[in-house]
């Protein structure tokens, strides 16, 4: 009778066994798949120039969605690699949790300059190198018209745009830029009907600095429908052209 009743419950005991280890393992199993894609994009109030469908797009395309796949064999690595092809993410960071979970943090492009010339439509953006120009999105940056080759769009027109966004003044006076074949830059400005003749970039800073002084003692005397041309060109000289 003993011996019955030792073999009933060692028998209970094991068939309880066995039901929490297939339970364990099958648990532990799902917990090693990746059973959920999070991706935060930073700053997409302000900026729609990628979005969550963008990233799940390009990562089916390269075989890369993480979902259904062991953890272990998912490379954060490679997902970074890829979408950072995407010429309108500046940085992503691709993580895991214990959860099963893959994280992407994606950081979009800041535009500071928009190119329209006869050498291409596309944005610079503040770190100097240029992105493509949105179908769903228009940044509200200068823009440059005229002769812009892309050599000169990343070097001193990325650094006078540069100095514009840094500066409120002449971040909201100039409103667009053309360059001519020589190099020579003419300003737009947003305020009065007139044109700034720049010159070339060289020391471009003096020459806006002495314009702004000539804007703050001149145009509340002159008003600012005096002249037509305000030409910077010339080394510590202001000409103006009268209407």
């Amino acid at each position: 009778m003993i011996a019955r009743i030792i073999a009933v419950i060692v028998a209970t005991v094991l068939l309880c066994y066995i039901v929490f280890a297939a339970f364990f393992f099958k648990e532990a199993k799902q917990e090693n798949m990746c059973r959920d894609l999070v991706i935060m994009v930073k700053d997409s109030l302000d900026k729609h120039f990628v979005t969550q469908t963008d990233i799940v797009s390009q990562l089916k395309r390269a075989d890369l969605n993480p979902i259904g796949k062991p953890m272990k064999e998912i490379n954060t690595h490679r997902i970074e690699t890829e979408l950072l092809k995407n010429e309108m993410i500046a940085n992503i960071e691709v993580y895991k949790t214990p959860s099963g979970i893959i994280k992407l943090e994606v950081k979009q492009k800041m535009p500071i300059l928009r190119v329209i010339g006869a050498r291409g439509n596309f944005y610079v953006d503040n770190q100097g190198s240029t992105m493509p120009v949105s179908r769903r999105y228009v940044a509200h940056v200068p823009v440059a018209t005229g002769y812009v080759e892309k050599e000169l769009a990343t070097t001193d027109l990325y650094n006078f745009a540069l100095f514009l966004q840094e500066n409120d003044f002449w971040n909201h006076q100039i409103e667009q830029i053309y360059v001519y074949p020589n190099h020579d830059v003419v300003l737009i400005p947003r305020v009065g009907d007139h044109r700034i003749i720049l010159g070339t970039f060289e020391n471009f800073r003096e020459k806006l600095d002495n314009l702004q002084l000539f804007y703050e003692q001149a145009i509340p005397k002159m008003g600012w429908e005096k002249y037509s041309i305000i030409n910077l060109k010339f080394k510590d000289q202001i000409v103006c052209t009268k209407k």
